[in-house]
């Protein structure tokens, strides 16, 4: 690198997923209908769980903190993105950009420590039905909500303080919609190896170990629901386990799938497009899954409905 060519940068460039000028009121109409989608779909199942005495249960509450969750997750990205289409200004500045990492990685990790939580939730029922109450009582089902809420917490500040330990060249283009760390990351003129090595261990210790707690739990889930002699009986228990395992393959197999091709490709704008279906997708189906497939929710729903009405 030659000399004078780092710099105190005060801003970023996001490229978006489409230059194309024809483009952009497409994806301004797109991304706004889907982030509204989002929004009032996941708030109305925080509604729906919070007025209805009946769901007032463990597999209830971690369902309200994952909508909200939804919900904090596309707003880190979405309205900025929306902003910037809009304005036909894709600058950000250095401080808008650090401060969308840190949200970004937040609400990400705590929600798949949430899909970890809520799969244990099942775990308990199905495997341990007589004791499921007093397992999963409501001190419980806080503390695991609050302790996961700090680790995330402290993984994105520990994350963004490593970020802005970097330093970077005088143009520097994003080739995403919004500041995804490993984009952030590989613009930097400074060496990126601590910053990397954080990335992967935070992956094990976030993202991999959910996943490993899921699957655990839902091989004793198979093993006990292959266990019961009546086809209803299996029928009825897996059907609880149905909308999770749905949630968590989409969760899961979208953002994996994102960040592998990204390695192996090195195509930015491919893995900015790729990145939509965890980041904007997933969320906005969540409370169809949870809802549609679910007698309680769509009867609190109803209710909300027709007081609405009157």
């Amino acid at each position: 690198m030659e000399p004078g060519n780092d710099t105190e940068i005060s801003e970023f460039l996001l490229l978006g997923l489409s230059e194309k000028p024809e483009q952009q009121p497409l994806l301004f109409g797109l991304f706004l209908s889907m982030y509204l989608i989002t929004v009032f779909g996941n708030l109305l199942l925080i509604l729906a769980v919070s007025s209805d005495s009946h769901l007032h249960t463990p597999m209830y509450f971690f369902l309200a903190n994952l909508s909200f969750a939804d919900i904090c997750f596309t707003s880190t990205t979405i309205p900025n993105m929306l902003q910037d289409i809009h304005t036909q200004n894709k600058v950000i500045t250095y401080e808008g950009c650090i401060t969308q990492i840190y949200f970004y990685l937040l609400f990400a990790s705590w929600d798949a420590f949430l899909l970890a939580e809520m799969a244990y939730d099942r775990f308990v029922a199905i495997c341990h039905p007589l004791h499921y109450m007093v397992i999963m009582n409501p001190r419980l089902c806080g503390l695991l909500v609050l302790v996961s809420w700090i680790m995330s917490a402290l993984n994105s500040l520990l994350q963004t303080l490593m970020v802005l330990r970097l330093t970077f060249c005088r143009e520097v283009e994003i080739s995403h919609f919004f500041c995804e760390i490993n984009q952030v990351v590989r613009l930097a003129c400074s060496d990126p190896f601590l910053n990397d090595m954080m990335m992967y261990f935070a992956t094990v210790v976030l993202a991999a170990a959910p996943l490993a707690g899921i699957s655990y739990s839902y091989s004793k889930i198979v093993s006990s629901i292959l266990g019961i002699s009546s086809a209803q009986g299996k029928y009825k228990a897996f059907s609880t386990c149905a909308s999770h395992l749905l949630v968590v393959s989409l969760f899961y197999c979208t953002s994996l799938g994102v960040y592998l091709s990204s390695a192996v490709t090195q195509n930015s704008h491919a893995s900015a497009v790729a990145s939509v279906m965890y980041t904007v997708v997933t969320p906005m189906l969540n409370p169809f899954i949870y809802s549609l497939r679910n007698r309680d929710i769509k009867g609190a729903l109803k209710r909300i409905v027709s007081v609405t009405v009157m």
